[in-house]
């Protein structure tokens, strides 16, 4: 611990924030300091080491070379100190390496929130005052490619009693043009209730049949059953997983399908509209939800048309939810997971208009997506309830 006479004498001549942090404050000082004590120390253990293991060595310490450093105290020129024979390699600052350990830390978080490089050059310019260059930034950017890479092709568990398959657009420079491409997302609900995001896979557009290489990808990595896929109303959803993982009961994802009817409500009826809607899915039978929806088009068919006979036209995939009992319906209805997910990634993607490749739209949700997880530290809610409920319903498919 730094004795307070210590911190006392370093702040006696302290009088404005700029005498703490600016270019030439006390804490750039003080680590360009305490970074050319290290090297002084770490050159007379190498020159002790090399001395005791060959006594006729010729080899002596040769002066110092200068480099500059960069680092949240800003940027420094410190002294390297150097031998005869060239061999000493620094640890604290690597030969080729300028940036003291933190930075790079820094310049992933802003890129995992959206930050174009020109925004981060400007952000770490205002905070510390060190120019970063562009292709610094994609160096550092680039080393999360490869962990990226491997989490994409991890082993999955062998089972999933509840997974959401969605797709959200982002815009793409391809062949000199901005396009919109598709990047499909797989959030699975593990058995000990936690949310995973299992991949994510990016094609031209959305179809039944790039989510069926979506599927196969999963099986091929391990998962071996889905209790119930919630999914979009795309056509062809049912029969791609089926093909895959035919025990899975496909549930048309009921957020997805209140948020798509409250898009044509006004303002002033949305909180109406909303209620009749929760009368229809949380109708504890079929036939009470048949009568709920009958009803909803009794008193909104004159204002909206359009929403009961959306909700008519996928009446099939929306009805396997009634057979569930009601420990099951909440878990799929009360958690709104996929939701949550996309709304954060769109926030993260709002920054930038588009990406030069589809591996940079990917790098920042891959990144965003660490900050996201943080938070799915626990089960969801109702979640114990819902595993004795998997293992009553799914006798022969439940692990034990």
């Amino acid at each position: 611990m730094i004795s307070k006479e210590l911190l006392d004498e370093l702040l006696k001549d302290y009088k404005k924030p700029e005498d703490l942090l600016g270019q030439e404050g006390i804490l750039k000082e003080l680590t360009k300091a305490l970074v050319e004590r290290c090297l002084n120390a770490e050159i007379e253990t190498y020159m002790a080491e090399s001395a005791a293991k060959d006594e006729e060595s010729s080899n002596r310490r040769n002066g110092y070379s200068k480099k500059r450093i960069k680092g949240e105290f800003g940027e420094a020129e410190i002294q390297i100190p150097r031998d005869r024979n060239s061999d000493f390699e620094p640890i604290l600052v690597p030969k080729g390496q300028s940036r003291i350990t933190g930075l790079d830390d820094k310049i992933l978080s802003l890129y995992a929130r959206g930050m174009t490089t020109r925004d981060i050059q400007d952000q770490i310019k205002d905070l510390y005052g060190v120019e970063i260059s562009h292709s610094l930034i994609s160096q550092i950017t680039e080393a999360v490619e490869e962990e990226r890479k491997q989490w994409q092709n991890r082993l999955l568990d062998p089972i999933y009693p509840i997974v959401y398959l969605d797709a959200i657009i982002v815009k793409i420079r391809q062949n000199s043009r901005v396009i919109n491409k598709a990047i499909h997302l797989a959030l699975g609900v593990n058995l000990s209730g936690n949310k995973e995001l299992l991949g994510m896979w990016i094609t031209e557009n959305e179809s039944s049949k790039f989510w069926l290489s979506v599927l196969t990808d999963l099986q091929q990595r391990g998962v071996k059953d889905i209790f119930i896929a919630c999914v979009d109303g795309l056509t062809g959803f049912p029969a791609a997983i089926e093909t895959v993982f035919p025990k899975t009961t496909v549930q048309l994802c009921l957020v997805h399908m209140v948020r798509n009817s409250l898009n044509f409500v006004s303002y002033k009826h949305r909180k109406e509209v909303a209620a009749d809607l929760r009368k229809i899915y949380t109708s504890p039978t079929l036939e009470g939800a048949e009568m709920a929806l009958v009803e909803f088009g009794e008193r909104w068919d004159g204002s909206y048309p359009v929403i009961s006979k959306s909700w008519l036209s996928h009446w099939q995939g929306i009805i396997p939810f009634f057979a569930f009992p009601d420990e099951i319906r909440r878990v799929i209805y009360t958690t709104n997971a996929i939701e949550s997910l996309n709304m954060t990634f769109r926030k993260v993607l709002k920054h930038r208009r588009s990406f030069p490749t589809d591996e940079s739209a990917l790098k920042v949700l891959y990144l965003a997506l660490g900050n996201i997880s943080k938070k799915w530290t626990m089960p969801i809610h109702h979640w114990k309830a819902a595993l004795n409920r998997f293992a009553i319903e799914f006798p022969d498919r439940f692990p034990l």
